[in-house]
């Protein structure tokens, strides 16, 4: 399978899409049925793999694992017993395709009994009553397996950097979506509920932590394009308004939600950069914003063969980075701090508004230099300087200002009202 990232057109397969989404809730529900409940929700889903999705082994019978082949067309049934079963996927309706599923988990020695009422979809028809024929695009089936597969190794990349409570990256077939989310650790206010299709319960279990979520539809829901989205619950104030990156990412006033076309991944020089830095920057507005302990959750970006250096261990690396100056670069309208440790440039910029005020409005901290100190090393000098030229710093950046919130005694340097 090729490393470039594939056209997705999703008006063209729509049809297609909406069938296919209809035979992972069939899959999803039977799954739901018979594993024990995992927090969130994570008891349901589904995972990529290079040939398709997978639920995982199924605790019902002998052990049942149900694979969507995406390149050969099949729905692969196996079991603890050695047996495998299967049927084709094509041109049908949902209620033949129940059918059929049905008969793969009787076969395999499984108790094929799950609710039959799809979620989360406009006009729900119970599964078994929906014979109306759905068409079947194996070419942009095969597309849409290949974003997967390219985007669930950006997320798992992404995902190395974290160490508190992070879900896998995995897809729910409530939404169709492929989803990551990182949890601040600390429990959230209930959850309203209210989504059309799914049980408030439901929902509000999913809410109970503070969250900061991404994750990409293939469309609908509220958009006629692929996109990746961006979340967190509860939204902290001032997270809409947030500076995220790349450019092509915006605020979506009705989802209430960071999107960033796929279109703009896809078409970028680096695309597995593009969407990093959608991720990173997202979460980033969340945590800081919402005043997460970053330093205790976050460590540096994960690499092949290499382990994680242990707290212990790192705190004695840090402070070979204290060896490293902090440099600034002050011009007359603009300029910014910086700091490069083994060879990695941090920076912060800021912008001059009159002679006693500077803005300081981005902070950019590698994922290389995470866990070290370099950002908060970086507004400290700010500070420091401020009250050297008997300035006033406005930190419009979330994370300069995260950091100045957590110091008290360092907000001297703010403009009094």
């Amino acid at each position: 399978m090729s490393n470039k990232w594939p056209h997705l057109d999703y008006l063209v397969w729509r049809e297609t899409c909406s069938a296919l989404h209809l035979y992972l809730q069939v899959a999803g529900k039977y799954r739901l049925a018979h594993a024990p409940w995992l927090n969130h929700s994570w008891n349901a889903t589904f995972y990529v793999t290079p040939t398709g999705l997978t639920s995982s082994p199924i605790p019902d019978g002998p052990g049942i694992e149900i694979l969507f082949d995406l390149r050969e067309h099949l729905v692969v049934g196996t079991c603890g017993e050695g047996r495998r079963a299967s049927f084709a996927l094509g041109p049908t309706t949902v209620a033949a395709f129940h059918a059929n599923f049905v008969s793969l988990i009787s076969e395999l020695g499984g108790t094929p009994a799950f609710n039959g009422q799809p979620n989360e979809v406009p006009n729900p028809v119970p599964f078994s009553e929906d014979h109306r024929e759905r068409p079947y695009d194996r070419e942009a089936v095969q597309r849409f397996h290949h974003a997967l597969v390219a985007i669930d190794r950006v997320f798992n990349r992404f995902r190395t950097s974290f160490l508190g409570k992070s879900s896998p990256v995995h897809l729910f077939w409530g939404a169709l979506d492929l989803a990551v989310t990182r949890f601040s650790g600390r429990r959230a206010p209930l959850h309203p509920g209210g989504i059309p299709a799914l049980p408030d319960d439901v929902t509000q279990e999913a809410y109970d932590r503070e969250v900061s979520s991404a994750g990409f539809w293939p469309g609908g829901g509220g958009i006629d394009y692929p996109a990746f989205y961006a979340y967190a619950y509860p939204t902290p104030n001032g997270y809409r308004s947030a500076p995220v990156r790349p450019d092509a990412a915006f605020w979506h006033d009705g989802l209430s939600e960071f999107i960033l076309p796929y279109e703009a991944v896809q078409s970028a020089a680096n695309p597995d950069d593009a969407l990093m830095a959608f991720l990173v920057s997202t979460y980033e507005a969340a945590a800081n914003l919402g005043g997460w302990d970053r330093d205790l959750l976050e460590c540096i970006q994960g690499r092949p063969g290499r382990a994680r250096p242990a707290d212990a261990e790192l705190s004695k690396i840090a402070p070979s980075s204290t060896d490293e100056k902090v440099e600034r670069e002050d011009g007359a309208s603009k300029g910014r701090y910086r700091m490069v440790v083994d060879g990695v440039e941090a920076e912060m910029t800021y912008s001059r508004a009159g002679d006693g005020l500077i803005i300081i409005d981005h902070t950019e901290v590698p994922a290389a230099l995470r866990g070290r100190k370099v950002g908060e090393r970086m507004v400290r000098q700010a500070v420091e300087d401020a009250r050297r030229e008997r300035i006033n710093i406005i930190p419009l950046c979330p994370f300069a200002k995260a950091q100045i919130d957590r110091h008290p005694e360092w907000q001297d340097v703010l403009p009094r009202s």
